[in-house]
């Protein structure tokens, strides 16, 4: 996969989604690489604006010199679910022509094995998006309960198996710390059926495990909310999900805000607070088969668009 380290997934439908204009101001609030800021800020003119965000520190010290030197741009470190605080604190609130986000973890992210993000590579497991803050996958594994911990396999993972691999862990945690990679999908190897996989065992149980320490879905249902209240009208929202989980919760979220509110939904005369927010752009775009065969990340990848009315 290190070869897709610096592919941004569905550039152009990005680009097309969002509609830039050389002077408006754009956020990219997952800014990984930077290659969807890249191409952003080529079709920015002098009196455009990019803000980028991410809460990785590798992330921000990985920057490009070419866009942190750039005077349209701007990268903080911070987390998605403060963007209304990060764009308020720039006094651009209900300015924003476009936001993005390229949600789940990078090819970067998964390629270092001292990350602990993948079974693929024998590391600490550790799995934080932001190694300086939070608990690392080890450290809640240490002290999850059995019943929590078949809960997140079964809801983050969508684990069949989830109450036979959370007895495994449990079982084997209480004969020594489960602190690395390697340990971890071991005993989910051997804890789950082998027959008819197409993925690796410990796949689903390494995202159910990686989402609940980040707080995943949780930043991004309160980014969704937050994004409507940033952007103007006109402004367009893109957001590329990687699974079912968080596909649904970005479609559900644009559904939901091209209605009114329900209270007045079919009626005449709706006060303006409770109109429509959003107006849904197409239905989600996937990537073709020559974007998959450069950049298998892009397999998974779903774009869905929205507009603010």
């Amino acid at each position: 996969m290190g070869s897709n380290a610096h592919v941004p997934v569905l550039l152009g439908p990005v680009l097309d989604g969002l509609k830039i204009k050389p002077d408006g101001c754009y956020v990219d609030g997952t800014f990984g690489r930077g290659g969807h800021s890249a191409e952003i800020l080529k079709q920015l003119g002098s009196g455009g604006r990019l803000i980028a965000i991410d809460r990785d520190p590798q992330a921000i010290a990985a920057a490009p010199v070419f866009l942190t030197d750039d005077s349209r741009f701007e990268l903080v470190r911070g987390e998605i679910a403060q963007l209304e605080t990060i764009i308020g604190e720039r006094g651009l609130v209900g300015q924003v022509d476009g936001l993005l986000f390229d949600l789940g973890v990078s090819s970067p992210q998964l390629d270092e094995a001292e990350r602990g993000f993948s079974f693929l590579r024998d590391g600490p497991l550790d799995m934080r998006m932001d190694p300086d803050s939070g608990t690392s996958a080890s450290e809640w594994l240490a002290t999850v309960d059995e019943r929590e911990l078949k809960q997140v396999l079964r809801k983050y993972g969508e684990e069949t198996n989830a109450a036979r691999i959370a007895r495994a862990i449990v079982a084997a945690r209480a004969a020594a710390p489960i602190s690395r990679t390697a340990q971890l999908a071991r005993i989910v190897e051997e804890a789950k059926p082998a027959r008819g996989q197409k993925i690796h065992p410990a796949t689903k149980t390494f995202q159910a495990i990686r989402i609940a320490v980040n707080g995943e879905l949780e930043q991004l249902e309160a980014v969704l909310a937050q994004s409507v209240n940033v952007m103007k009208k006109g402004a367009r929202l893109c957001v590329i999900s990687f699974h079912s989980l968080e596909d649904r919760i970005v479609k559900r979220f644009m559904r939901n805000a091209a209605r009114e509110t329900e209270q007045y939904r079919g009626m005449p005369n709706v006060p303006e607070e409770c109109q429509p927010k959003l107006k849904i752009i197409g239905k989600a775009i996937r990537a073709n088969e020559s974007e998959i065969a450069l950049n298998r990340r892009a397999r998974s990848a779903h774009l869905r668009i929205a507009e603010r009315t």
